[in-house]
């Protein structure tokens, strides 16, 4: 188990404990403002519901959450120091100073900072080579992306370590070859930042207008492809040499003000706050935090789904996650062919639920089909298989519906071969929420040729396992609710 300190507990650091947290690590936590315990909290209750359900895999168990009232304790021993305090130079060069003063010299002292450069806050440290910046984006539970900037003096094995710790809790490490003032992402973000300011200022575009702008438009394209490989598409089949001899011109028309900024006065505060106060039509922060968290788990589970973007991290997690989990890869890891098979372990995610808050009878039979697949791919139904032309469809399937679950829950299917042989693979599926249990599944397959799309005789692999498991697990009460008495024919 490692342990990792957060060192400032505003939403930044308490997003960094829960992503931590939520990935196995034990976290400590220094904060002496008396709000931030129930601000960690509350972060903490909305990660649950939205990162286990991120993927298609349980997450590990949780580490363990103390609230340290020194700052030595908290760090002390520990593997990794997220520093998250306020954006002042002089005030991030002391804590490093007394951090350092108690900090193991083999562990990662990491800032958040958005805009600083490791060197200015290595400036005051007798340790250097153990400062590193990594910049995340709100909310850090939930989005990948975090920029790792080491400098000069930062040792090579504690950039490569942190790249490391860092994919380990299903994110994506930017590493940064250069130093400069607010690193990658923020600089791109500021040019767009102060256009909108102009246009506000300017009475061009009201706050939602320019927000409209981003969302229904070029921020969905960004989303899943970003700004080059967009404009790559917009050239055509030229391509990106094309697109810049046709619109690299209009680079040097005056469109933009990225070179002034509006001065900040107290009409201009006003007059965007009031803006703002209108757009969200009277939606608390906290309802805006948990619209915003379903949105982007949507978006992100569809983008898995494809195996695109930012889904590509959400599947490399799943993978590290599921070597982990109960949940056997193959035959051979089958713990005990004489009991229940785990078949299925994950999260309820957000977007399974239906207007009633709980999870919707479609999704049961989702996560019970993907726990008949699970059982395909364990007797050597595989992706290979299925490409070489043969595969099993489902002909019946029974479903109790028993107890409810919602977001964030979690989710087991437990898996027992009732019957098979020749054609035919009869499972029996019971899904358990911690002791609950929820659900069961009957269901009937038939081994078929994919090209002549008729039943065929398994091969003799398959048919071995799946003896093995029916004869293995013949001693097994008969389920409550079986539809279908063993032996019965199709």
């Amino acid at each position: 188990m490692k342990t990792v300190a957060i060192i400032g507990a505003g939403v930044i650091g308490a997003g960094w404990a829960a992503r931590f947290l939520l990935n196995g690590w034990d976290v400590r936590v220094f904060d002496p403002e008396p709000a931030a315990r129930d601000r960690v909290e509350a972060v903490l209750q909305a990660a649950r519901l939205a990162l286990p359900g991120l993927g298609d895999v349980a997450l590990p168990a949780e580490g363990r959450l103390t609230f340290c009232p020194l700052m030595s304790e908290a760090v002390q021993s520990a593997d990794w120091v997220q520093e998250s305090v306020p954006e002042r130079i002089e005030l991030k060069q002391k804590m490093f100073q007394a951090i350092q003063s108690t900090l193991d010299p083999d562990a990662i002292l990491a800032s958040s900072t958005s805009g600083f450069t490791p060197t200015e806050l290595q400036a005051s440290s007798n340790r250097p080579e153990q400062i590193i910046v990594a910049h995340p984006f709100n909310p850090v539970y939930l989005l990948p992306l975090v920029e790792v900037v080491p400098s000069d003096k930062t040792a090579p094995e504690v950039t490569e370590r942190a790249l490391q710790a860092l994919r380990s809790i299903g994110m994506s490490p930017l590493p940064v070859s250069q130093e400069v003032p607010a690193h990658i992402a923020d600089r791109l973000l500021e040019a767009v930042w102060r256009e909108a300011l102009w246009l506000v200022k300017d009475d061009v575009a009201t706050t939602a207008d320019i927000d409209e702008a981003i969302r229904q438009g070029f921020g969905l394209r960004w989303a899943q492809m970003g700004l080059f490989e967009t404009y790559r598409i917009a050239g055509g089949n030229g391509g990106m040499a094309h697109f810049l001899s046709q619109f690299g011109p209009a680079l040097k028309w005056p469109w933009s003000k990225l070179t002034d900024v509006p001065e900040m006065d107290e009409a201009l505060i006003q007059k965007i706050a009031s803006q703002s106060d209108d757009q969200a039509q009277g939606r608390s922060i906290e309802a805006l935090e948990a619209q915003r968290d379903r949105n982007l788990v949507g978006i992100l589970r569809s983008l898995a789904a494809q195996g695109w973007g930012a889904g590509q991290v959400v599947n490399q997690a799943d993978a590290a996650h599921l070597e982990k989990s109960q949940v056997p890869q193959s035959f051979d890891q089958i713990g005990d062919l004489t009991a229940p098979v785990c078949t299925l372990d994950r999260a309820v995610p957000l977007d399974w639920l239906d207007y009633n808050g709980h999870m919707t009878e479609a999704r049961y039979l989702h996560a019970f089909g993907d726990a008949t697949d699970r059982m395909m791919i364990l007797i050597g139904c595989d992706r290979d298989y299925v490409a070489a032309g043969q595969s099993f469809f489902t002909v019946e399937t029974h479903i109790r519906h028993i107890d409810e679950v919602t977001a964030g829950a979690p989710l087991k299917v437990m898996t027992r071969v009732i019957s098979a042989g020749g054609k035919k693979m009869h499972l029996w599926h019971e899904m358990l929420s911690g002791d609950r249990l929820l659900a069961t599944a009957e269901h009937m397959l038939l081994h078929v040729d994919l090209g002549t799309r008729r039943s065929t005789p398994m091969p003799a692999l398959l048919a071995d396992r799946l003896d093995q498991l029916a004869n293995a697990q013949a001693h097994l009460a008969t389920p409550q609710g079986l539809a279908r008495a063993i032996g019965d024919p199709l």
